[in-house]
């Protein structure tokens, strides 16, 4: 409901409705992000449950989260190499089913 929302603003300010998705879900991990560097981003978690936990916001959540963790490490050693390993998996799962699709779709 949120994100629809949103595209309809992108919609309303001209993008058209074909492209109004890239936009919004740009919009989404960048509201996830900030809310959880703000730290807010696990109590509405709690209070939205699984709505909040969608593969996008779930995504960006982790990704933050880590960055923030470890960033005393220094950028490379610290946000740079930690900050994928919560969601490194979720990146080389999403790259390979890719590759796999994309493989099937040009034999086909």
């Amino acid at each position: 409901m949120f994100g629809q929302l949103i595209l309809n603003i992108y919609v309303s300010l001209g993008v058209p409705q074909q492209e109004a998705g890239n936009p919004t879900v740009a919009t989404v991990i960048f509201i996830a992000a900030s809310l959880t560097a703000a730290g807010v981003f696990d109590n509405i978690a709690q209070l939205a449950g699984a709505g909040i936990a969608v593969p996008v916001t779930g995504f960006a959540n982790s990704v933050t989260s880590m960055a923030m963790e470890f960033r005393r490490e220094g950028l490379v050693t610290g946000t740079g190499s930690k900050m994928f390993a919560l969601a490194g998996s979720i990146i080389v799962f999403g790259v390979v089913t890719a590759f796999v699709v994309g493989l099937i779709s040009a034999l086909i």
